[in-house]
């Protein structure tokens, strides 16, 4: 059957069974929840409530997450953040993701990582107590770090040994931060030794070659964007022949600039070429993205069947970083969609 009118075809696409593989908490606040915070702490807001999320670009908006970040000082605050993460994976028809943090952007959590992660996990198993979808925490590095701070972010995860924790990721503006993949090998290699899965944002604001490196250097079980690999075919072949899958978000794409219209965003071709791709909502909340709008987008500019649909949401499951048990049940549940 043919959903007719646009809220079937959302609906739909919500019940599609999924996964989400690429978003990041500090993406996540809501603005009355911002307000609430900035006036509790006196500070002042860096744009009027009704225009808070209209970003100039990649800088402004990495500008903006220390800032919202920098609010969160209470273990009340990250349970509340974590536990309305849950709620919106689960309003989305979603039933596993990983999402993502920065320590860096967190200035009243620093040198207090296991705090900040029971706080989060206090929120996300609340949510699971209450029928919401599990989550797993990808804990991140910023480009800009040093080779050692990121070898002590890995050596305190691996003491740590929060079951929450999943994996380790790198985030941050490639085109500021230049070519990074050697100055982290060490640390991912370290990391994947400790039994860590490990996803690496390339392929966003610098070509190609940081995808390579990715795969190379930093040994990615994952890539988050990746999306411009489409401009090398030696490193689409690289992405083919070894299965590592994208989580590409292709409205974060469209408002950050990285391409003018989803018709000429690369998904479709990438995914033609036999990539496996996923849809992902990167940072919602601040981006005004949803997990079924993003299908509904793609579905719409490029014709996806629903064989494709489905495919997408396959590889969102298979390319997460839950549990087997979880998996096979999303996948008995796609089966049936």
């Amino acid at each position: 059957m043919t959903p007719h009118t646009a809220t079937d075809r959302m609906a739909r696409l919500r019940a599609l069974p999924k996964a989400e593989v690429h978003a990041h908490l500090e993406g996540c606040f809501e603005p009355a929840v911002l307000e609430q915070w900035a006036q509790a702490a006196g500070v002042s807001m860096p744009r009027p409530r009704e225009q808070l999320f209209q970003f100039e670009g990649l800088a402004d908006f990495l500008h903006f997450l220390d800032w919202a970040c920098g609010l969160a000082r209470t273990r009340g605050h990250l349970a509340e953040l974590s536990y309305g993460y849950s709620k919106r994976l689960a309003a989305s028809g979603a039933g596993y993701a990983d999402v993502i943090f920065n320590p860096t952007h967190w200035a009243a959590w620093q040198g207090r990582l296991g705090a900040m992660v029971d706080a989060l996990d206090a929120g996300f198993q609340a949510a699971e107590q209450d029928g919401l979808p599990p989550v797993g925490l990808c804990v991140s590095l910023l480009r800009t770090q040093s080779a050692e701070a990121a070898l002590e972010l890995v050596d305190a995860l691996v003491a740590l040994r929060h079951p929450r924790v999943v994996a380790l990721s790198i985030d941050g503006n490639e085109a500021a931060a230049g070519r990074t993949g050697p100055r982290f090998a060490e640390a991912f290699r370290r990391a994947g030794a400790a039994g860590l899965r490990r996803t690496v944002h390339a392929g966003e604001s610098s070509g190609p070659q940081g995808v390579r490196d990715a795969i190379e250097l930093l040994g990615a079980d994952r890539i988050d964007h990746g999306v411009r690999a489409i401009e090398d075919p030696a490193v689409l072949d690289l992405l083919v022949e070894r299965a590592i899958p994208l989580g590409i978000c292709p409205t974060s794409n469209l408002v950050l600039r990285v391409y003018p219209s989803i018709e000429t965003h690369p998904i479709d071709a990438l995914r033609r070429a036999g990539v496996l791709v996923s849809l992902n909502t990167d940072d919602p909340v601040l981006l005004g993205a949803s997990l079924e709008g993003e299908y509904a987008l793609c579905q719409a500019a490029f014709s996806w069947s629903d064989d494709t649909l489905r495919s997408v949401a396959r590889t969102s499951i298979h390319a997460s970083f839950a549990n087997p048990d979880v998996k096979q049940q999303l996948l008995g549940q796609l089966a049936q969609w």
